[in-house]
């Protein structure tokens, strides 16, 4: 181990990988000084007594960064706007979190003169490359650890052992130690049965989900909401203005109760294995629906159907951990500039899981039912039809020809 780290800075959670690498750090880099900056993106009551026991498991202190309405601002909400999803099932949000976390680690650990900076990912994950490459972005000498790389632990139940050993409070057993994350967006769930794809989600066991309930158990009667965007940022809630923040709490908590946004995934890590996990983004649902709903009133046909393209190439780069780059930068450059006229009301039905469409309004709606209607109109001559099918088809019929022509010379 490095000798010369005197001070190290950790992205500290409270939960097991975090709870166990401060006596660890201490142990194995000569005592250094451990200060914990937990970052605050919503994930509630996971913060509470958090500064109690970093410090009883050897902290010096504890920073807890608010950062919910930057991370919803300056991360969700372009996301948002770019339909970026990844695999067309995953909404990103422990991607999109960490680059944030990451940015305030580096500001504190600048300030407060630290030699080193420590997360808990695992050698296995995503989030190791989230955080480093963000680290990387604003301080790119800085000296990086990362314990699952280095210590002899092999399994989170050898964590546990650890804990144990050690005298530190856990609020998980064996038995129930999903590996989770939670922030304003979503909460995830990987680990114990669902690493077996053939196993079915225990969606309806107490404790299970915790942002909603299954379609099963969600109302009998259908939920109505409408939406109002501005520029492609949702705005108000069923005529009521809200903050970025309290938007998406108000939607979890709806979509929640209406068993929306629960999503079973075997997805594609970077590192280039497959992992099975189940997530819960009720909120973020109903936002990506109702904006790309309006999106499709909204914008020209080239543009919406590149935009598409631009999509996947976006989530990749939000989920890859390239959030930092130039890449990212021009492709939101992009997406703001297709977002001018995406200003309307979306009404949805939320009904057993299901998001129904049940009306959408714009003031630059590209829709003229004039020229759209089936009955007698006097925009639209349907004889100029001809003209354009015959030039559109010209190369089909050109390579038909010759395909005849040559067909008949053999």
């Amino acid at each position: 181990m490095d000798n010369k780290i005197k001070k190290v800075v950790l992205a500290y959670s409270g939960g097991l990988d975090t709870s166990i690498i401060i006596p660890w750090l201490k142990e194995n880099y000569n005592n250094c000084e451990v200060i914990a900056v937990a970052a605050d993106v919503g994930q509630g009551t996971e913060l509470n007594g958090l500064e109690e026991k970093a410090k009883k498991t050897g902290a010096s202190k504890l920073y807890i960064a608010d950062l919910k309405k930057s991370f919803v601002e300056d991360y969700i909400w372009p996301t948002l706007k770019a339909d970026a999803v990844y695999e067309n099932k995953y909404l990103l949000g422990t991607s999109f979190a960490r680059p944030i976390i990451a940015k305030r680690l580096v500001e504190i650990a600048n300030a407060e003169g630290a030699d080193a900076i420590c997360h808990g990912c695992t050698g296995k994950g995503n989030d190791q490359v989230r955080f480093e490459l963000a680290i990387k972005a604003f301080a790119p000498k800085m000296k990086i650890i990362a314990p699952w790389r280095e210590w002899k632990i092999k399994s989170r139940d050898e964590e546990i052992d650890y804990a144990e050993a050690h005298n530190i409070p856990l609020n998980i057993t064996r038995e129930t130690n999903y590996s989770k994350d939670k922030n304003l967006w979503h909460l995830s769930h990987e680990g114990l049965d669902l690493e077996n794809p053939a196993n079915e989600p225990k969606y309806n066991e107490k404790g299970f989900l915790e942002l909603g309930v299954s379609p099963e158990q969600a109302p009998d009667k259908p939920t109505y909401i409408t939406i109002k965007f501005e520029k492609g940022i949702p705005t108000a809630l069923n005529g009521q203005k809200l903050c970025a923040v309290d938007m998406i709490a108000e939607l979890n908590k709806l979509g929640g109760e209406n068993g929306i946004g629960i999503a079973d995934i075997v997805e594609n890590r970077l590192v280039g294995m497959k992992s099975r996990g189940v997530y819960e983004t009720p909120g973020g649902a109903i936002l990506y629906h109702a904006h790309n709903k309006l999106e499709e009133l909204c914008l020209d046909r080239d543009t919406y159907h590149y935009k598409q393209s631009v999509a996947i190439k976006f989530a990749d780069l939000v989920y890859f951990g390239q959030w930092f780059t130039p890449l990212r930068e021009a492709l939101s450059a992009f997406v703001d500039s297709t977002q001018k006229t995406v200003t309307g009301e979306v009404k949805l039905k939320l009904y057993k899981g299901n998001i129904i469409d049940a009306g959408v309004t714009s003031p630059y709606s590209l829709y003229d039912e004039e020229i759209a209607t089936f009955d007698e109109d006097e925009v639209y001559n349907q004889a100029d039809a001809n003209g354009f099918i015959n030039l559109f088809g010209l190369p089909i019929k050109v390579q038909a020809i010759k395909k005849l022509k040559n067909q008949g010379e053999n």
